[in-house]
């Protein structure tokens, strides 16, 4: 298998941009650029009824869809845990 393009919606930077802690941010993306190479890591998990993903990165929730036919992961929402799925 190939390694995954991983694109992030305009909406999900500026989520990331918005997070308080640099620290935080720095580990989002950390987690978001390891998706190109596994993107479905041992503690993702499929969200219920539709076809999208959700990893932690300790408060916050990264959410994101993988089309394997194109080899392309979409990060489409980031957010603390309490209201990420709103």
């Amino acid at each position: 298998m190939g390694r995954f393009r991983v694109l992030i919606k305009p909406s999900a930077a500026r989520e990331i941009e918005r997070l308080p802690s640099k620290r935080d941010r720095r580990r989002i993306v950390e987690k978001i650029e390891a998706l190109g190479a596994e993107p479905r890591p041992r503690e993702c998990r499929k969200l219920s009824g539709r076809e999208r993903y959700r990893i932690r990165q300790g408060d916050y929730r990264i959410v994101y869809s993988i089309e394997d036919r194109d080899l392309i992961v979409y990060v489409v929402k980031i957010g603390h845990r309490k209201d990420v799925y709103r």
